[in-house]
């Protein structure tokens, strides 16, 4: 029997320091350990994932923040609501968050998933972004919440 297809919320949060760069982690190479339904092996990616039965928004934001870089979110905002799908494969909502309020020092929390963490300037992006993450920067860019038609 097939699974029933659904669309699923996930989120990215924009972690911004006070230079205005963005943190990104690199996806691993390796499809089964990148653990993404939409296909993110290989790219730089913002810390995120999928929202949990009975999360709240920014709780839900917040823990997966937490358990990926060890960074504590004291305040985050929506800037950004993404449609995003792989084929038949894997259908999200993604809520973009920006986070510019935290505490902590960013860890490297789940090393098999995520090889590194960098800082990057808005102006100058690595080339290879996870699709959702891209998403989100754009938005934010152009001042908009979606970029859907």
């Amino acid at each position: 029997m097939d699974k029933p297809k659904v669309v699923r919320a996930g989120m990215g949060i924009m972690v911004m320091d006070l230079d205005g760069r963005v943190l990104m982690g690199l996806r691993n190479d390796d499809a089964d350990k990148a653990s993404s339904e939409l296909a993110g092996e290989g790219t730089w990616t913002m810390p995120g994932g999928k929202f949990e039965f009975g999360d709240d928004l920014f709780a839900g934001a917040a823990r997966e923040l937490k358990e990926e870089t060890d960074l504590d979110a004291a305040h985050m905002e929506i800037k950004s609501i993404t449609n995003d799908k792989y084929g038949d494969a894997a259908h999200f909502v993604t809520l973009g968050f920006l986070c510019t309020e935290y505490t902590g020092e960013v860890k490297t929390m789940e090393p098999d998933e995520i090889t590194e963490w960098r800082w990057f300037s808005l102006d100058a992006l690595p080339a290879k972004i996870f699709g959702p993450s891209r998403k989100v920067i754009d938005n934010y860019l152009a001042k908009r919440l979606t970029g859907d038609a």
